[in-house]
C-alpha cells in the first residue's frame, strides 16, 4: 500500500533531522520526504499535524512466551500489543518451555513470527543449555539461525567462570551478552524490595545487593574479556553507579531501564493493597533508587528504555503475594509513561526519547536502525505527545492484563505504527492482515 504522512514533525537525531514535512511511503520504503507532497492515488493519508513522526521504536526486552506458554501470550497477541504500543520490532527472551537454546527452536520462533507477527521479531538465545548455568549453548549456530543476543534472562548465570567463558565466546560472534543480574543466594525467597515497606507488610524482601554484586561482576568481566555486556532492567542506585564507573573505566557495558523502575517505588505494593500486579523481578525499590535511575537516563549512563514485557495468566497472579509469578506487561504503556514521566517534566527531550527507544536499541543488538531518510525501510512510529488517555484493561491487545498502571491517566500516546510500509496501528486500533 502507499501511505502519505502529512504535516508531521520529523525527529531523527541520528540523521540530524527535526523538521516539519510529509513522508510518502511506497513499496515498503520511504519514497519521498518534503513539504506539500501530493496525495493523488495514495491508499492512505495520515494527518500528523501536531504529532511527532519518529524512526520506528524497538523494544529489546520482551517475553512472548513462545514456545510452550502460549496461554500467557503468543506471537499474534504479543506483536499486537507491540504495535499498539508504537513498536515496529521486538527482541524476545529465550526463557520459554523449552528454553530457546538450539537452532531448531530459534528457527521455529523466526518462522512463526514471519507467519503470524504484526511487527518484526528477533529472538535471543540462551547462554547455557536449558538456562541451567552449566554448559554453554550452541551460540555460534544460533547466531546463524537468527539470534541477536544471548541471555539466560529469568535464570541468571551464577557461575562467574561460566559467564566469563560466555563473554569470550560471544565476543567472537560479535553478540551482546544480556544479563538479568541477580545473585540467587541473596534474593532467595524474596517477593519485593527489602526495606521498610517490606518489613511493614510482612513480605520477605529482595536486597539491592542481590543485583549489585552481579553488576559489579559483569563490569569486571567485560573489562577483562572486552565483551559487550548489557545489564537488563537496572533497579538500584548502586547498580547505576557501577555501570557509570564501568563506562568510565572503558568496559563495554550498557544497560536499560524499564518504565516501572523509573515510575514506581516499593510503596506501590502497600498503596495497591498487596496487588500482585506490583510484583516484578527485580522489584521496584526506594525513591532514592528511582531518582538515581532517572539521573542515569538523563546523563546517558542508562542507554535505552525497554519494557521487560512479562505477561502472566490470571491464575498465576490471583494468589498470595509470596506465591505469585514475577512480572508485569509493559508494551502498551511504555510510550505514555515515558512521555508523562520523562519528556513532559523536561528530564529528556523528544530527541533523546527517540534515541533511547529506536536508534540505540537497534544498535545494541546489531540491527540497522530505523531512519527517516529516502530509501529507508518504512518503519515509523507516530506519537501524539499531547494526547491524554486512560489505561484500560478492556482496550489492551495483550493476552494478559497484569499491569499496575491500569486506571492511570497518561499524557502522550502512540498514534500510528508502520512496519515495513504496512500500517499496523492507527489511533490505538491494531490493524491486522
Amino acid at each position: 500500500m502507499t501511505i502519505l504522512i502529512r504535516n508531521g514533525r520529523l525527529i531523527d537525531p541520528a540523521n540530524h533531522i527535526d523538521q516539519l514535512a510529509d513522508i510518502f511511503i511506497k513499496n515498503g520504503r520511504i519514497a519521498a520526504i518534503g513539504e506539500g507532497l501530493k496525495d493523488n492515488g495514495v491508499d492512505k493519508v495520515i494527518n500528523a499535524r501536531g504529532k511527532v513522526v519518529a524512526p520506528g521504536f524497538i523494544d529489546i526486552h520482551v517475553h512472548l512466551r513462545v514456545p510452550g506458554q502460549e496461554y500467557k501470550e503468543d506471537i499474534r497477541t504479543g506483536t499486537a500489543a507491540a504495535v499498539r504500543g508504537g513498536f515496529v520490532g521486538i527482541v524476545c527472551m529465550p526463557n520459554t518451555n523449552p528454553v530457546i537454546d538450539n537452532v531448531p527452536l530459534v528457527s521455529y520462533v523466526v518462522n512463526l513470527a514471519r507467519e503470524q507477527g504484526l511487527c518484526k521479531v528477533w529472538p535471543t538465545g540462551a547462554i547455557t543449555k536449558g538456562s541451567k548455568g552449566e554448559q554453554l549453548a550452541e551460540i555460534g549456530d544460533m547466531k546463524e539461525a537468527g539470534i541477536v543476543a544471548i541471555t539466560d534472562d529469568g535464570r541468571p548465570v551464577t557461575s562467574s567462570e561460566t559467564m566469563r567463558q560466555a563473554m569470550i565466546y560471544a565476543k567472537q560472534f560479535d553478540l551482546m551478552v544480556m544479563d538479568h543480574a541477580e545473585e540467587k543466594a541473596i534474593s532467595a525467597g524474596g517477593a519485593m524490595h527489602y526495606g521498610k515497606v517490606s518489613s511493614m507488610l510482612g513480605i520477605k524482601g529482595i536486597p539491592s545487593t542481590s543485583e549489585e554484586v552481579q553488576v559489579a561482576r559483569d563490569v569486571l568481566l567485560s573489562l577483562e574479556t572486552g565483551a559487550h555486556v548489557h545489564i537488563q532492567h537496572i533497579s538500584s542506585r548502586q547498580s547505576v553507579a557501577l555501570v557509570r564507573w564501568g563506562k568510565q573505566m572503558g568496559a563495554r557495558v550498557t544497560c536499560e531501564a524499564t518504565p516501572h523502575h523509573f515510575t514506581l517505588t516499593d510503596q506501590i505494593v502497600a498503596d495497591l493493597n498487596y496487588s500482585t500486579d506490583t510484583k516484578m523481578n527485580p522489584p521496584v525499590r526506594e525513591e532514592a533508587d528511582r531518582l538515581a535511575i532517572i539521573a542515569g537516563i538523563a546523563d546517558g549512563t542508562i542507554d535505552i528504555i525497554a519494557t521487560d514485557h512479562a505477561p502472566h495468566h490470571i491464575d498465576e497472579k490471583a494468589v498470595e503475594y509470596q506465591d505469585a509469578a514475577f512480572g508485569i506487561t509493559g508494551l502498551e504503556t511504555s510510550v505514555g509513561l515515558t512521555v508523562t514521566k520523562l519528556v513532559k517534566p523536561g528530564i529528556i527531550s523528544l530527541a533523546q526519547m527517540v534515541t533511547m527507544m529506536s536508534t540505540r536499541p537497534a544498535e545494541l543488538v546489531g540491527l540497522k536502525a530505523p531512519a527517516l531518510v529516502e530509501g529507508a525501510e518504512a518503519d515509523i512510529t507516530i506519537i501524539d505527545v499531547d494526547k491524554s488517555w486512560t489505561v484500560k484493561a478492556e482496550e489492551m491487545a495483550s493476552k494478559s492484563l497484569n499491569s499496575p498502571f491500569i486506571g492511570w491517566e497518561l499524557t502522550g500516546a502512540p498514534h500510528a505504527t508502520i512496519v515495513g510500509g504496512k500500517l499496523r496501528m492507527l489511533e490505538q486500533q491494531v490493524i491486522g492482515e
